[in-house]
C-alpha cells in the first residue's frame, strides 16, 4: 500500500486540532461518563466540544502548558479522552489504561484507523479484555480548517472500558457516518 503525500505541512508537536464532529461521534458511546480528562489538549478544540456533552465535567492539560500526562501517578476520571500525539500514542494508551483500571475507567483515543494492527500491539488489542469497540470515521478528518488539501488517512476512535473487560465479551465495532449538519458546519 502506497501513502500519498497530502500537502499539509508537519506541524510541531503533533499539533494538529480536533474538529467537534469528531469528538462527537464519540458521545453515544461513552455513556454514564461524567468526569473527563483530556491531556493532550492543545488549544482547546476536543475539550471545549467534550464540556458541551450534558452532565460532563473536562479537565483539560497539555505537556506545553505545564501537565505531562506521562508522568502523572493517579487520576480520578471516568474516562481519559483524547487525540494523542502519533509518536507517544502506545505511551499514552498503556499509561490511560493503568491510570483508569483501579476505578473501571474508559479510555478513548483517537488513532489511524489501522494502529490496531501490529503485532507489536496487539497486547493493547486483542490480547487486551479492555478493549471494547472500535468505532470508524466512515469521513476522512480535515486537520486544518479552510485548506484544499485531501486528508490522506482514515481514522477511529479506540474505546477501552475496564466493565468490558469482566465480562468477556469481544469488542465490537462501530461506524459514525457524518450528518449533513456536521458537514455543513465544517464549510461554514
Amino acid at each position: 500500500m502506497s501513502q500519498r503525500d497530502s500537502g499539509y505541512a508537519r506541524l510541531p508537536d503533533d499539533l494538529y486540532e480536533t474538529p467537534a464532529w469528531v469528538t462527537a461521534a464519540l458521545t453515544s458511546h461513552m455513556k454514564g461518563v461524567q468526569y473527563i480528562w483530556e491531556p493532550a489538549c492543545g488549544k482547546g478544540s476536543m475539550a471545549k466540544a467534550l464540556a458541551g456533552w450534558p452532565g460532563v465535567r473536562v479537565r483539560a492539560t497539555d505537556k506545553a502548558k505545564g501537565i505531562d500526562f506521562l508522568s502523572v501517578a493517579h487520576c480520578h476520571h471516568d474516562a481519559v479522552i483524547t487525540n494523542p500525539p502519533y509518536s507517544h500514542a502506545q505511551e499514552f494508551i498503556t499509561h490511560a489504561l493503568k491510570l483508569t483500571k483501579p476505578h473501571n475507567g474508559r479510555v478513548a483515543m483517537l488513532l489511524r484507523i489501522d494502529y490496531d494492527s501490529a503485532r507489536s500491539r496487539q497486547h493493547l488489542f486483542g490480547r487486551c479484555r479492555a478493549f471494547a469497540k472500535k468505532l470508524v470515521l466512515t469521513s476522512r478528518i480535515r486537520w486544518i480548517a479552510g485548506s484544499t488539501g485531501s486528508p490522506s488517512f482514515n481514522h477511529a476512535w479506540f474505546i477501552w472500558d475496564w466493565k468490558h473487560a469482566a465480562t468477556g465479551a469481544p469488542p465490537a465495532l462501530a461506524y459514525h457516518e457524518r450528518s449533513e449538519a456536521e458537514e455543513a458546519k465544517e464549510a461554514a
